[in-house]
């Protein structure tokens, strides 16, 4: 058999890599073009390219080319050609057709023409025809139309080749395995694993990146697993040459095993690790990647002094349910790899290039890739302190300010004066001084006295309308400002970008400083960290909130539901409270609550905390338990994969109210709260229960200039 006309396809932006990968397995005359690389080679060779290929979709071999301006052209030029010499009757076939700027404007009748050419053909010769099989026929022949001319080819591969056999159909994962492949040949993995190196995937979903990182390392061919092929039912397929190449590649496989490094992949969801864990069995790769169910925040190397490859793939907002909460993300991944993968390279691939810069880091370069429609960037980094960057704007000097800066200057002194009286009286040492109060200065200010005063600046996030660079020149006025009137020195200025949160992003971990200050409230005393989550364990909007059940907790049994840091369940404990139960998913926050409690001198078995989903204990058929004061503050909005079920609080509030309500002994009092903004409470579904509006009441001194900055009632049943 002389030489083949042979096109292997590729994903979009990915034609170099193909080419490159080919010449490695000894394609000399690859030449990348659109959509692939076209070259020419031997039928062992064709077949060693599908084997081997990690990158390619397809391998085509041209059968032969024709002018096709109309389907009846298409037609003829199909006819003609000798389909006896590929294909017999007792076999399957299928035609597949891509065309670009062609006259035969729909593809399913242009393949349809094939076929009929096809099946017409043999019907003549033979006086039957071989049947279609639109999945995994023996023979799937591929048209390609441009403009108007016809390429006909035969697919070695039969369906894309980035089907390894190693995952099950229709699973879902967010990469291709070839994608997969890829980004680690982009990241230069082969040579890091050639070095000893290891691999962290530490956003691993169903496994693909270190899975695929296994194969390349182990010297494992893609294709090993593959039980389908379209060679296998191609009337000139070799067996004799094709098992030769199976068996090298097994060997060379066993070989490769041997000498295997450390892989790791790590997921939040259980189930996604359970994925992984039969993918990689299916794979033949049990014992060789280690997968564990393991929070982002938690993510390390597994040993130390160990250096590689951290590959990540974040999520683009499906996993965590908004893109307003992946800033957050990114920074926690970012902050990551600064803390323990110091002298690593890491790799990862975002929708959102604009995302690369909540992590702290500067890429050294970037690749573009296509992942499905989404248009990605590949950031590549060098972990370590030249890569780092901070988020935070440097401070404007007094001479290049310009007269805003006085009236923001202004305006915090005159908010400082204004709180001093209420803050001596009421003991307040950790308040809001100023919260937007003039619209081109959009931040939110708080100071929190320790045993050092702290400032936690958020800035909220501009509109679109907004011009960004005169935004950012207020926001280097502000931070210039705010050590001189609040006479503190920069260092304990601690800045954060406030966006609009989704689901559980508030409560993420975007550091892991783990700088835990103790403030006092009310003569109650309460652990703050400034810098590791974007709220800092302390809603001081709720200080009132918390004193009012304080006050009704006197002789009553306390639930707190989605208690986070347990600082209500303080104030019910010092009250007099007979028993408190506290109630979050978090055992983070969970944790915190305790050091809460002790810290105030409240231990016990009286005081319960309870790590749980709160509306699977909500709706739990235990009896219910009788609680005499509920306090009830959900997120907003939570899409956790912890939790069993989303919670809107605009959507479900009526419901959960009428849940808790099952909790709540005779006589109780339910407090329900909600920070968001536009809530709309129905009176009207919960008209037989007594609801009083209680926000006016319960909003601090230092939070009247902003009265939706919660909302609060007080429910009893009538």
């Amino acid at each position: 058999m002389s030489d083949l006309a042979c096109f292997a396809t590729a994903p979009k932006y990915l034609e170099s890599l193909l080419a490159d990968e080919l010449r490695g397995l000894g394609i000399a005359t690859a030449r990348e073009t659109r959509g692939g690389v076209a070259f020419t080679a031997t039928l062992a060779e064709a077949y060693r390219v599908c084997l081997w290929s990690r990158v390619a979709n397809r391998v085509l071999v041209t059968l032969t080319r024709f002018p096709a301006p109309t389907p009846e052209t298409l037609y003829e030029g199909a006819a003609a050609f000798p389909w006896e010499e590929h294909l017999t009757p007792e076999r399957t076939f299928a035609v597949h057709l891509d065309r670009i700027q062609s006259q035969i404007g729909d593809s399913r009748y242009g393949a349809l023409k094939v076929k009929d050419a096809i099946a017409d053909r043999f019907r003549q010769r033979y006086g039957r025809r071989p049947s279609v099989a639109p999945e995994r026929p023996d023979v799937q022949v591929h048209v390609y139309l441009h403009r108007d001319e016809a390429t006909l080819s035969l697919d070695l591969a039969g369906e894309s080749l980035h089907r390894r056999g190693y995952r099950e159909q229709g699973a879902a994962a967010p990469l291709k395995e070839n994608l997969a492949a890829a980004i680690l040949l982009r990241a230069g993995w082969p040579a890091i694993a050639a070095a000893g190196g290891n691999l962290v995937d530490p956003l691993c979903g169903s496994g693909t990146l270190p899975i695929e990182a296994a194969l390349i390392a182990a010297d494992s061919a893609p294709g090993l697993l593959r039980t389908y092929w379209g060679l296998l039912g191609w009337r000139q397929h070799d067996p004799r040459t094709w098992q030769a190449l199976l068996d090298e590649a097994a060997e060379r496989r066993q070989t490769g095993l041997a000498g295997l490094g450390r892989l790791r992949g790590y997921d939040r969801d259980a189930g996604a690790i359970r994925a992984a864990l039969a993918n990689l069995a299916r794979a033949g790769l049990a014992g060789h990647v280690h997968f564990e169910r393991r929070e982002l925040a938690e993510a390390a190397p597994g040993r130390d002094g160990e250096q590689g490859l951290i590959v990540a793939n974040p999520p683009y907002g499906e996993r965590l349910g908004e893109a307003a909460e992946l800033p957050a993300f990114y920074a926690l991944l970012g902050a990551r790899l600064r803390e323990r993968f110091d002298g690593w390279q890491a790799a990862v691939l975002t929708g959102n290039p604009e995302l690369g810069k909540a992590m702290g880091l500067r890429a050294h370069r970037q690749h573009r890739l296509m992942n499905g429609p989404l248009d990605c960037r590949l950031l590549h980094f060098q972990v370590g302190p030249e890569a780092y960057v901070s988020n935070r704007p440097r401070p404007l000097p007094a001479a290049e300010r310009g007269p805003g800066a006085e009236m923001f200057a202004n305006r915090l002194a005159k908010n400082l004066k204004a709180l001093a009286k209420w803050r001596r009286r009421e003991q307040v040492d950790c308040f809001r001084c100023y919260d937007a109060d003039l619209p081109e200065y959009a931040l939110a200010v708080d100071v929190y006295e320790a045993e050092r005063r702290w400032v936690h600046v958020q800035e909220y996030e501009a509109p679109t309308t907004i011009d960004p660079r005169a935004a950012r020149r207020r926001l280097r006025e502000a931070l210039g400002v705010l050590p001189e009137v609040l006479e503190v020195p920069d260092e304990q200025i601690l800045f954060k970008v406030r966006r609009q949160q989704r689901g559980m992003a508030q409560y993420e971990r975007v550091a892991q400083h783990g700088h835990f200050l103790t403030v006092q409230e009310n003569g109650l005393r309460f652990l703050v960290n400034l810098e590791d989550y974007l709220d800092t364990g302390l809603f001081l909007d709720h200080r009132d909130v918390r004193r009012l059940v304080g006050e009704l907790a006197p002789g009553r049994h306390v639930l707190n539901l989605f208690g986070y840091t347990g600082t209500a369940t303080c104030y019910a404990a010092r009250g007099g409270a007979l028993s408190t139960t506290t109630v979050d998913l978090s055992n983070t926050y969970l944790e915190w609550a305790g050091r809460n409690l002790a810290l105030n001198g409240f231990r016990g078995p009286q005081h319960r905390l309870i790590q749980t989903d709160c509306l699977q204990w909500l709706a739990a058929r235990e009896p219910p338990l009788g609680y005499d004061l509920i306090f009830l503050d959900p997120p907003s909005f939570s899409t956790s994969k912890r939790m069993q079920e989303t919670l809107d609080v605009q959507r479900d509030h009526v419901a959960l109210i009428r849940t808790t309500l099952a909790r709540l002994a005779p006589g109780g009092i339910l407090i329900f709260s909600t920070n968001r903004r536009r809530f709309r409470f129905d009176a009207e579904a919960l008209a037989d229960l007594h609801c009083a509006d209680i926000t006016a009441a319960t909003l601090p001194r230092d939070f009247t200039r902003n009265p939706r900055i919660h909302q609060c009632w007080r429910i009893e049943r009538r």
